[in-house]
């Protein structure tokens, strides 16, 4: 029996903060294990707000030849968005998708806020913080998959 908890507060779970690095031997990135004490962040997907977005957006169709088949195939794409726009909803994703932060000090003694400020801060200055939440969302995606294929089993 799956029990699925409605109460739960769908702001994300909260990971731990792991340093990660480029190993040139193998040519792979390699994370390291969280630090005791190390910041915290509450994460959660992205899919929902890029599904919200380009919901309001208007798909465009045009006809064009394979070049295997040679026939006319109709592909559906939606506009790029002007170079503002874009920046700006890129920074709507980062900051809808880290809805917490803990332990996390810009100096000794120094909290750091969970504000949009701060979230864009961490994706533009810090070193890894990209790494790190890639990772996440890799993490929470696998666990979705792993969740699926077990209840697919029963």
């Amino acid at each position: 029996m799956t029990v699925f908890d409605f109460t739960k507060d769908d702001q994300g779970d909260w990971f731990s903060f792991f340093n990660s690095r480029f190993d040139q031997a193998t040519g792979e990135i390699v994370y390291d294990p969280p630090e005791p004490e190390a910041a915290e962040f509450r994460i959660r997907s992205m899919g929902p707000f890029w599904d919200e977005r380009r919901k309001d957006r208007k798909k465009q169709y045009k006809w064009i030849a394979n070049t295997i088949t040679r026939q006319m195939e109709r592909q559906g794409f939606i506009d790029d968005l002007p170079a503002d726009q874009a920046q700006k909803e890129n920074d709507d994703a980062w900051d809808y998708a880290i809805t917490g932060i803990r332990n996390a000090e810009s100096a000794p003694g120094v909290n750091i806020e969970c504000n949009r400020e701060n979230k864009l801060k961490f994706i533009n200055r810090v070193p890894g913080f990209l790494r790190f939440i890639s990772r996440v969302f890799v993490i929470m995606s696998e666990a979705g998959v792993k969740q699926k294929e077990t209840s697919e089993k029963n």
